[in-house]
């Protein structure tokens, strides 16, 4: 596997993303618990959280270190069943939702905020979206005030706000984001 690094010359700490190789899972899913014990998201812990970092669709997975220690990961997949701005963003464009990529999965470790992580996850699934000549949107659940600044510091569009239904008995509302053109 390309293990190929993608990084920031800066001042302060050195930030990589990569390639998720397959020993990262293990690692990936302690932080997603720490920023579900923190953050609650995901809103609804995976019953296998290494499976649900895995799905079938995934077209690519990145995770990202802070002075080699790894702290954040972002997935870019094809639109699922309950993906929104696929359809959204094929109705507005006038195309199909096949010429999207879905970025997901994002998450940055709590100790390691504030060093533009998010945002580096976010530019490389960007770009293997824009190789793969496809566009990027996302889905994040509106109670992330977090995650919703950040792609709109970004210059993601916010397409609309969708409530949907997860289950019988809840309902969470969408917004829905497309990236720019």
């Amino acid at each position: 596997m390309n293990n190929e690094h993608f990084g920031v010359a800066a001042e302060g700490p050195s930030r990589w993303v990569r390639r998720r190789a397959d020993g990262d899972v293990e690692k990936c899913v302690r932080i997603l618990a720490e920023v579900h014990q923190r953050d609650g998201y995901p809103v609804n812990w995976p019953h296998r959280p290494d499976g649900w970092l895995s799905e079938a669709s995934l077209m690519g997975a990145w995770v990202a270190e802070l002075d080699g220690r790894l702290v954040g990961h972002v997935s870019l997949s094809r639109s699922g069943d309950g993906d929104l701005a696929p359809g959204l963003w094929s109705e507005r464009s006038g195309t199909s939702k096949d010429l999207t990529a879905v970025v997901s999965r994002l998450f940055v470790a709590p100790q390691a905020r504030g060093h533009g992580v998010g945002a580096l996850l976010i530019g490389q699934a960007v770009e293997e979206a824009r190789r793969r000549r496809l566009h990027p949107v996302l889905d994040v659940v509106a109670s992330d005030t977090a995650a919703a600044a950040l792609y709109e510091r970004l210059g993601w569009e916010r397409m609309a706000t969708i409530e949907q239904r997860w289950s019988p008995s809840q309902s969470v509302a969408i917004h829905c984001y497309a990236a720019a053109s």
